[in-house]
């Protein structure tokens, strides 16, 4: 069940996709808005500020991950609005990329709207945010090849790749990876590589 009445802004190109997610949404009493471009989603921002944005990721013109970094230079004005990427595949370089730039969530299209709806009533909540602490991580002490791996790791490289890169086997990699993960206490590489960027210990 939606949290009645509540402001939701949907960012999509493709015009029959769009009407389906307002439609299915209003159905469950949210206030749906359209944009079908990132350019005309700002502009509806600026007008009315919604309260939670749904933005596709692919779309000519001006991408998702672009429409978000506008959104973080308007957030002093506008404050954090939750932002929710919708995507046709589940690709784990656009997921880190997408976190790095503060997205709350990733829906995998065909969508499943109930559990769209429990996202965002969940964000719109204020709750099941990623804790990401970062002043606390500022304080690991990550050694520099841990740092060099992170670093690469959160421009969309491989472990293999970074191997190659630094002509070191794909163990040694692994290995820093797994120390660098259990000081960041981190359950995945990609958790490790997020904490490390919104803690300032990489510049990706």
């Amino acid at each position: 069940m939606a949290l009645a009445g509540r402001r939701v802004l949907c960012v999509e190109d493709d015009r029959e996709t769009a009407a389906l997610i307002a439609e299915e949404l209003a159905d469950r009493g949210f206030d749906v808005s359209v944009a079908h471009g990132g350019q005309e989603a700002l502009l509806a921002v600026m007008q009315a500020t919604p309260e939670l944005v749904l933005c596709d990721i692919s779309m000519p013109g001006m991408t998702g991950f672009e429409v978000l970094e506008r959104l973080n230079e308007l957030a002093p004005r506008l404050g954090r609005i939750p932002f929710v990427f919708l995507t046709a595949l589940a690709d784990r370089g656009d997921e880190l990329r997408g976190r790095l730039l503060g997205a709350d969530d990733f829906v995998t299209k065909p969508i499943d709207f109930e559990r769209l709806v429990f996202i965002i009533n969940a964000r719109l909540a204020g709750v099941a945010r990623t804790k990401l602490a970062p002043r606390q991580e500022k304080h690991v002490n990550l050694n520099s090849r841990e740092i060099e791996v992170l670093t690469w790791a959160a421009r969309g490289k491989k472990s293999i790749d970074i191997a190659r890169k630094l002509r070191l086997s794909k163990r040694t990699i692994d290995f820093h990876f797994d120390n660098a993960r259990t000081k960041l206490r981190a359950a995945t590489r990609t958790e490790a590589v997020i904490k490390a960027a919104v803690g300032g210990l990489i510049k990706p």
